[in-house]
């Protein structure tokens, strides 16, 4: 049997004949560079179109190589699994467009592993920047990163080998913890010590909450019970199961929590609703998170958002700059 030859592939020679014009302008306008060769709009869309119509496939690998700037920028993130997350990738996409650079966006899982797997990666197609989000260890990023001759940016969890764009978690949770305390002494008739709920001990972001915690208690002169303070993980089922193990060891809880992130919050729900452990005497909630649908749970829940736009303001603030010398930027949240 005969077999069908392959078709052969198009060139820039054929696609420059198609459109009447030289190969090096047909060049210019698929790797980026027509403007700066003063190539008319015109024949820039007349050329792409082409390309188009005959399947040419620009070389991606190669075409960087001739490229001054790739005008590629990428972001890891941990979730996209709650709206903090993926504001700030709707937010990131958007402000890069906005400066004719093309994102790249992966989910890492808070995988340690992927993360390094997913910053080598976009490494090889020559990202600009790369914006390390809630990365488990952003300084072996930024040491990647600086091997590859690339920039990098630290955002939600700071590092100390490149810049860090995060919220002042510090002041937020004093101010959410401070609101809690009040919606108690309103509701229940005391300010009584709250139980803080999710996070890793281990990370930046939860040890200076716990630390605005602890200040807005002491503010107010009231004692904390150090079994209350569970930084068992962000999973909700982690929430949950921790919940269940203090009422097993204790009995009544606080009527007052610290939910560490709307994650954590559902995990907190759910045990709440099938545990029934707050029949008719629904607790106040403070969390370190924001979503509007929060609202449906039928609770008086107090929320802090994250300003991801302001923290995004300062992140290509850096970039348009080139870089920055302040080693940690921290951006006020607000409240919802």
């Amino acid at each position: 049997m005969n077999q069908r030859r392959p078709a052969k592939k198009t060139t820039i020679y054929d696609l420059a004949e198609l459109a009447g014009t030289s190969a090096s302008a047909v060049s210019a306008v698929l790797n980026g560079t027509w403007k700066k060769r003063r190539i008319s709009s015109q024949l820039a869309e007349k050329i792409g179109r082409i390309a188009e119509e005959q399947g040419y496939a620009v070389n991606m690998q190669a075409s960087l190589l001739r490229r001054e700037k790739s005008k590629i920028i990428g972001m890891i993130v941990p979730k996209y699994d709650n709206r903090y997350f993926g504001s700030i990738v709707e937010t990131f996409e958007a402000m890069a467009r906005a400066r004719g650079l093309f994102p790249i966006v992966t989910c890492t899982r808070r995988d340690p592993d992927l993360e390094v797997e997913a910053a080598r990666t976009m490494l090889s197609y020559q990202v600009e920047w790369l914006i390390a989000t809630g990365a488990t260890n952003p300084d072996r990023i930024t040491d990647i990163c600086l091997s590859s001759g690339a920039h990098s940016i630290n955002l939600d969890l700071p590092g100390s080998k490149a810049p860090s764009v995060i919220s002042d978690n510090f002041a937020g949770a004093r101010e959410l913890t401070r609101r809690t305390l009040v919606n108690c002494r309103n509701k229940l008739g005391e300010a009584s010590p709250l139980l803080f709920i999710g996070g890793r001990g281990s990370d930046h972001n939860t040890a200076e909450r716990v630390r605005g915690f602890r200040a807005a208690h002491d503010d107010m002169g009231v004692p904390i019970d150090e079994r209350h303070i569970l930084t068992c993980g962000y999973a909700p089922e982690k929430a949950e199961s921790s919940l269940a193990a203090l009422a097993t060891s204790e009995g009544p809880l606080p009527r007052g929590m610290f939910a560490n992130s709307t994650i954590s919050l559902e995990g907190v729900m759910r045990w709440i609703k099938t545990s029934h452990h707050f029949e008719g005497r629904s607790p106040i909630i403070g969390c370190f998170d924001w979503d509007p649908f929060v609202a449906l749970l039928g609770h008086d829940i107090e929320m802090v958002r994250q300003d991801v736009k302001g923290m995004l303001n300062a992140v290509f603030s850096i970039i348009d700059k080139g870089g920055s010398e302040q080693a940690l930027i921290e951006v006020a949240p607000t409240f919802a």
